[in-house]
């Protein structure tokens, strides 16, 4: 599997502040108990960017069950930035050349790989090597058969596999379920879902390279739409097809800019999508036979926000959902609690990508999916 070398990223990658204002207070001798079940699990992050930064990072501050222990990075400046603000240890610091050496390092027991799309596969099965636990940032890998290596190596390697699909541990995702499950407001009928928003930085940022990404806006807002799609209705789709548009060519000019897509369930449900880099869309309605309801925001990083037919505001707790993320995967690790997104969830979504992307080729026919045996529905 040929992949771009670390150097090649690093030089694409733009470089940018690292501040935010949360310092880690956590002594990490204090990060231990002799009990197995209290034992807070160490987390190293691979790849420093807005991401790891502003999100991961901060949250893991918040997190019961798990806390920043390790980085992984290809930049030597951002090395002593990171260690003091989070105390981070200097063995506990690695760069791509040695990062297989991370599998002598006893204080980390979960590998986090924030990298762009067009890497996940190789530094997950490294991490799987080693014997450290995954979590893979969304979407999955950049293929079905990307999807499948990364899986077989964590089983392989008999450690567990998450995908990095925060919205799985929000309040509102599980309100929405129930609300499915326990046919609240009847069966659900028509599901709209969208998820976008308008891109105006740097055109030679990584999500706009194929080569890095994978593809455009389907690659990364779409999935929070397949997602909904899904879990509003709670099923797996049976077929979908899909349109592509783009207005801006001279920008979107590697990537797909606007895509919609229709979905149909053995049901009878249908639900509409829609994803892009040039239009905003943080949506989620359910049509059902007796009401309906909505998040609206839907997918961004919170508060969230809820209404339904009959009056009611849906308010929860705000937390940042990183923290609930990760510490849903570690209680999995620690007490063998479900686990909210497995590897068989992220590879069930890039075969829904694949078969969009084979739709628009094929002028918006129609393509079937069969997805029963993955086990996975919501």
């Amino acid at each position: 599997m040929k992949q771009l070398t670390r150097r090649s990223f690093n030089g694409l990658a733009t470089k940018g502040l690292l501040g935010s204002a949360f310092i880690a207070n956590m002594p990490l001798a204090n990060a231990f108990t002799t009990n197995k079940n209290s034992k807070k699990l160490g987390v190293a992050l691979v790849g420093l960017g807005s991401y790891s930064t502003y999100q991961l990072a901060p949250s893991l501050l918040d997190t019961e069950h798990c806390y920043l222990a390790g980085i992984v990075t290809g930049t030597k400046e951002k090395e002593s930035v990171w260690q003091e603000k989070y105390n981070i240890p200097k063995e506990n610091i690695y760069n791509y050349e040695n990062f297989d050496t991370i599998g002598d390092n006893d204080s980390i027991d979960v590998i986090y790989v924030v990298l762009p799309n067009s890497m996940h596969a190789e530094f997950c099965i490294r991490a799987a090597k080693a014997g450290k636990h995954v979590i893979c940032e969304k979407p999955m890998a950049v293929s079905v058969a990307e999807c499948d290596a990364i899986i077989n190596a964590c089983n392989e390697h008999k450690v567990k596999l998450s995908v990095g699909y925060r919205m799985q541990s929000d309040p509102y995702t599980h309100e929405v379920k129930k609300y499915v499950r326990e046919k609240t407001f009847g069966d659900v009928l028509f599901v709209s879902s969208d998820a976008g928003y308008v891109s105006k930085g740097n055109p030679d940022q990584w999500r706009l390279n194929k080569k890095l990404s994978g593809g455009g806006a389907l690659m990364n807002m779409g999935v929070y739409a397949i997602q909904t799609s899904i879990y509003g209705t709670g099923q797996n789709p049976i077929s979908v097809s899909a349109q592509e548009f783009s207005t801006r060519p001279d920008y979107f000019m590697d990537t797909d800019e606007t895509i919609t897509a229709q979905f149909k369930f053995e049901n009878g449900a249908v639900a509409h999508m829609m994803t892009s880099h040039n239009a905003n869309g943080n949506r989620l309605k359910c049509h059902c036979s007796k009401g309906w309801f909505e998040l609206d925001p839907a997918h961004s990083y919170g508060p969230i926000s809820g209404r339904t037919s009959n009056g009611d505001v849906l308010k929860f707790p705000h937390k940042r959902q990183q923290a609930l993320q990760m510490d849903d995967f570690a209680k999995h690790i620690l007490l063998d609690s479900k686990n909210l997104a497995p590897g068989e969830m992220g590879k069930r979504d890039m075969i829904i990508v694949e078969a969009i992307y084979k739709s628009i080729r094929e002028g918006g026919q129609e393509q079937l999916l069969s997805l029963g045996d993955l086990g996975i529905v919501v």
